[in-house]
């Protein structure tokens, strides 16, 4: 089985790295808009134009499955994804509020929504999680880390000080969802600063929601291939680090 994996940027490594943990495809092919990133300071619009324009790419692959591990682009674009593609279209936010619920964390407990500001303004975490039940939910916007991430700054003062900007006058939460996929790359820093709660990140999500749904390890080494709209070398070099090995 033969998926792709889109993203803004480089974040979405982290949902791969996750897939390849599991074996769950036997081909992931990865495309970065690097050229355009952030998606989350764009307005709806452009997100979509932006988002369609790569599912063009990806018209040129025969895949059984489009990945969007972009949680902005899953915000606003997956309906109008999901309409164009001849194949199916899975978000990142389904996934997201179905993993918290697999984690001890009470419907009462504070839950904190982190992701770039497009993502927190259209409400998608907020209005699925109170579906869901919880009740005592807080969205932050924090769009300084995509660029810190995108520059390979994933510790040290000045992410210390943007948390700090961030989340400092919040009620300390039960469980955080990693609302973007850029953020895991920050995952022991982020863990570190809230202290032991509950981390939820894109990658985990997916592989739980594809294993709930029937998808099954292959067992076969999965064949990758890197593209990007900008600098597809930094992005393999990038995916080098992450995934600790070397990526030609």
């Amino acid at each position: 089985m033969r998926t792709a994996v889109f993203d803004s940027g480089v974040g979405g490594l982290t949902v791969v790295k996750s897939l390849l943990e599991h074996s769950l495809f036997d081909e992931i092919i990865y495309y970065g808009d690097t050229a355009r990133v952030p998606y989350g300071t764009k307005d709806p619009n452009t997100i979509i134009r932006y988002s369609l324009e790569a599912l063009e790419f990806f018209n040129n692959f025969e895949i059984d499955l489009l990945i969007v591990a972009c949680n902005t682009a899953s915000a606003h674009a997956i309906d109008e994804l999901r309409r164009k593609a001849s194949f199916d279209v899975l978000g990142v936010i389904e996934p997201g509020v179905l993993a918290l619920e697999n984690r001890r964390v009470r419907k009462e407990d504070p839950v904190l929504v982190i992701g770039t500001r497009a993502t927190i303004n259209s409400k998608s975490y907020q209005n699925l999680l109170a579906r869901r039940g919880y009740t005592n939910i807080q969205a932050v916007a924090a769009p300084l880390l995509v660029p810190l991430v995108e520059e390979g700054i994933l510790e040290g003062v000045i992410v210390e000080e943007s948390f700090k900007r961030y989340f400092d006058h919040l009620v300390p939460p039960k469980a955080v969802i990693m609302g973007c996929t850029h953020y895991p790359l920050m995952q022991e820093a982020l863990g570190r600063y809230f202290n032991g709660a509950e981390l939820v990140h894109s990658g985990e999500a997916i592989v739980e929601y594809l294993r709930k749904n029937g998808c099954e390890s292959s067992g076969k080494e999965t064949v990758m291939r890197f593209f990007a709209s900008e600098n597809v070398a930094r992005l393999k070099q990038v995916a080098s680090g992450w995934f600790q090995k070397e990526i030609l």
